[in-house]
């Protein structure tokens, strides 16, 4: 993962503003080059985010899809046990139930 890099290099280009106050080609050129390198890593790990954030958004259209379906599937006596169930035990929906009703349709 990029966020290692990009803690070292922001931290890196803190030392080297620190350590050296006096201005000069050299550590101009450092500096240039440091945040070259970080911006280089903001980049990358911002496009890791974006394909996780797409991929999580494709995950999560899927999963609502799937809900809406067995919703429709599911008899009303099989809902209203559900949601009495989620009630008693204060949890919220999950992919699986241990105790759901086989359907009789």
């Amino acid at each position: 993962s990029a966020v290692p890099a990009i803690s070292v290099m922001f931290e890196l280009k803190i030392s080297v503003s620190q350590f050296c106050s006096v201005s000069s080609p050299s550590l101009t050129h450092t500096q240039d080059l440091v945040k070259s390198h970080l911006m280089y890593a903001v980049r990358e790990e911002v496009e890791v985010l974006k394909e996780q954030i797409k991929e999580l958004v494709d995950r999560n259209a899927l999963l609502e899809r799937e809900n809406a379906l067995l919703k429709s599937l599911a008899n009303p006596e099989q809902l209203s046990q559900l949601q009495a169930q989620l009630r008693s035990t204060g949890s919220t929906v999950t992919g699986s139930s241990g105790s759901s009703p086989a359907s009789t349709a």
